[in-house]
């Protein structure tokens, strides 16, 4: 059973990571990198800015504690408990492999911190916001992200199902903190923090930055061929 679902691992990682071209490299390189949050993150400091120190000390507490929580239990625990390593550092698949800039990662790859990091931050983002498009905006993020790790390389599809796992129970976790303290230190419903507006522009700020990776790569890919 195991090895059937490695086979159909593989499989599946062969599919996504085979589809490759220029632009696409260019792009996924500077959709998996840090900076590519930054305006998302600028976004949220600036609305929590708005709303009061106190408000803004607790979001940026909360998605510390969610980041911190994720990638330790991600990459400080599970990896080293399974050992699973990454398609990348697979010799078996080393003929068929596409690596972006000769970046391999780390040994292991279960679970993806990438995929848990994401899902931790966006989903507490989406439980707090509470608006339909800066969900779907944050969910779409969130998959792009981990469409990113499988197409570089560096994960197999299963390693990004379990990180997002880690996510999901994590963001949780952190909501429940975040409804507490807000109640204890921001006497206010937690539900009531932000308006519509906060939150679009959160989402507003993904989507700008989705078209500033996309004019990169295209300039990039313009400038290597």
């Amino acid at each position: 059973m195991i090895e059937q679902l490695q086979s159909i691992d593989v499989a599946c990682f062969s599919s996504i990571n085979g589809l490759h071209g220029i632009f696409m490299d260019h792009a996924m390189w500077l959709v998996s990198g840090k900076l590519s949050w930054l305006l998302l993150l600028l976004a949220v400091l600036y609305v929590g800015w708005r709303k009061g120190w106190r408000t803004m000390l607790l979001l940026v507490l909360a998605i510390g504690l969610a980041i911190l929580l994720a990638d330790q239990l991600s990459s400080g625990l599970i990896k080293h408990l399974v050992e699973r390593p990454r398609p990348s550092h697979n010799h078996e698949l080393d003929a068929t492999i596409h690596l972006v800039n000769g970046y391999r990662g780390g040994a292991y790859g279960f679970v993806s911190s990438h995929a848990a990091n994401s899902l931790a931050t966006c989903l507490f983002l989406c439980l707090i916001l509470r608006n339909a498009f800066t969900t779907v905006t944050l969910m779409l993020w969130t998959l792009l992200q981990c469409y990113s790790r499988i197409y570089l390389g560096v994960h197999y599809p299963g390693d990004i199902a379990g990180g997002l796992i880690v996510g999901a129970i994590v963001a949780f976790i952190v909501y429940w903190f975040w409804k507490w303290a807000s109640k204890r230190y921001l006497h206010a419903d937690p539900r009531g923090v932000f308006t519509p507006r906060d939150a679009r522009l959160v989402a507003n700020a993904t989507w700008c930055n989705v078209l500033i990776i996309t004019a990169l790569a295209t300039i990039f890919t313009f400038a290597t061929t």
